[in-house]
């Protein structure tokens, strides 16, 4: 990476902020236009709760992000355990059986390939820059190096926000990102303490319904939240929706 380069980078991100403070949205922003895809997205992951949007450039990628938290599987999914995971065409075989309900999902969705990118430094695993193409196609090699370098950027910037809002844990992860969806983290320390469960077992078990009654988590959260909803433990006649 050449000091050229990272100007030219930079200079990409300070134009999609418009003469106002850089943020994430703003890096995301610039690697979908540097990666030559349609849109992006930049979620963190917690731990013990449901992946948080912090921000996508659309609609289309909203619905995305949408999908892998309500389905949780998918390369964006799978990004977060360390590796980039490139999608130059969800419609192949190994794309339908490796994510065989987000694939066709997706593609349905408006996604004809997919790139995630993890944010991740050392060990610390903070989360995964999605970046989403319409139609089928790989990125090429000097695309991928720049959107490399922006998700370190976007990576970067959640740990000097963490820093700056006086995070004092030792890893460091941005706790204080603005929710997109609160009533999920709601509902699933809810269920939590209705079944005297782990929080990652109350987000399965949310998961699990959302996905049997074809609706999106969040939708079902509110309802949770609301208590019109209560659920009983996985593989009993609890449910209740009121």
């Amino acid at each position: 990476m050449t000091a050229d380069r990272w100007r030219r980078l930079w200079a990409d991100v300070v134009d999609a902020a418009r003469g106002g403070a850089v943020a994430v949205d703003h890096v995301c922003a610039a690697a979908v236009s540097v990666a030559g895809v349609d849109s992006g997205a930049v979620a963190v992951i917690l731990d013990a709760t449901p992946r948080e949007l912090v921000c996508a450039t659309d609609r289309t990628a909203l619905e995305l992000e949408d999908l892998t938290l309500t389905l949780g599987e998918g390369p964006c999914v799978d990004a977060t355990n360390g590796a980039p995971v490139l999608v130059g065409d969800l419609t192949v075989p190994v794309c339908q059986n490796r994510w065989p309900v987000f694939a066709p999902a997706a593609v349905l969705a408006g996604a004809g390939a997919v790139f995630a990118l993890p944010l991740r430094v050392g060990g610390i695993r903070l989360g995964v820059l999605d970046l989403y193409r319409a139609c089928a196609g790989d990125l090429g090699a000097e695309q991928l190096t720049d959107a490399l370098v922006l998700a370190d950027t976007a990576c970067a910037m959640l740990l000097d926000d963490a820093t700056r809002h006086g995070a004092d844990r030792d890893d460091q992860r941005p706790e204080r990102t603005g929710l997109h969806h609160p009533e999920v983290h709601q509902a699933t320390g809810m269920i939590t303490v209705q079944l005297g469960v782990t929080a990652a077992v109350a987000l399965i078990r949310l998961r699990a319904y959302a996905y049997s009654q074809d609706r999106r988590i969040r939708d079902v959260a509110a309802d949770v939240v609301a208590r019109r909803l209560h659920l009983g433990p996985a593989g009993t006649p609890g449910d209740r929706h009121e």
